[in-house]
């Protein structure tokens, strides 16, 4: 049967399983690391992060919060990069995995100014706390349009300088080229079953508009980027 990427799915990722574990999320998270290292995931977010503090004076202490933190490398990169300009930094991971947040501290071991939390984005104590920066990788396609809206309207009440969204672009090339490169790769069964969902469960320039203007927000750019990345910039 023909696979239509007209509308976005609704079906259910493995990780959604908030109780998920062992060495299948490990492996997991590790083989994510590699796949936003090689194919430009990491770069999307960098270069973003890099024009909003270009606008931050460097002697200005910022919080920046990363939603949906994986393993943690995200915030590690972006410590190196402070340490080097010598900027200062308090850096905050959230996801609503506790293992995930506890493999994330395991290996951030050394790096002071790293924290990180298992909360739920739409429930306190996170709903309270207040940032400079919000970064969100491969995060959002995780909601339906509704859910979306809504944590968008609360982040940017909660937020002072800039939100950093990367997320895939739904299109026929991304989906079967992850699904073709997962099967010969991967090790991970739950890569293998996710990575090409999520392709599915993500957006297209258009969905993101709509979302956009659903939640109130028109001071923003967004850009594609290689490899199938939307890099969205909202300025509250």
């Amino acid at each position: 049967m023909a696979i239509s990427f007209t509308n976005r799915s609704a079906d259910v990722e493995i990780m959604d399983d908030l109780l998920c574990e062992g060495e299948v999320v490990d492996q997991t998270l590790r083989e994510l690391d590699f796949i936003n290292h090689w194919l430009g995931g990491n770069a999307v977010t960098l270069q973003a992060l890099a024009l909003v503090w270009n606008g931050i004076p460097k002697d200005k202490a910022i919080t920046i919060a990363d939603l949906g933190c994986g393993s943690g490398e995200m915030l590690r990169i972006i410590s190196a990069i402070a340490l080097k300009q010598k900027r200062k930094v308090e850096l905050i991971g959230v996801d609503a995995n506790p293992n995930i947040t506890q493999f994330a501290t395991d290996h951030s071991k050394g790096f002071k100014n790293i924290q990180f939390f298992a909360h739920n984005v739409f429930e306190e104590p996170f709903k309270s706390q207040r940032f400079d920066i919000v970064l969100a990788t491969l995060f959002t396609h995780h909601f339906s349009n509704e859910e979306l809206v809504a944590l968008l309207k609360q982040i940017r009440a909660k937020t002072k300088h800039a939100i950093i969204m990367n997320d895939i672009h739904r299109h026929p090339l991304a989906y079967y080229s992850i699904k073709w490169l997962t099967q010969l790769f991967s090790k991970s069964a739950m890569v293998k079953f996710d990575a090409p969902l999520s392709v599915m469960r993500a957006f297209t320039k258009n969905e993101w508009i709509f979302i956009l203007k659903e939640a109130g927000i028109e001071n923003y750019s967004l850009r594609w980027r290689w490899a199938f990345r939307w890099q969205l910039i909202i300025h509250p």
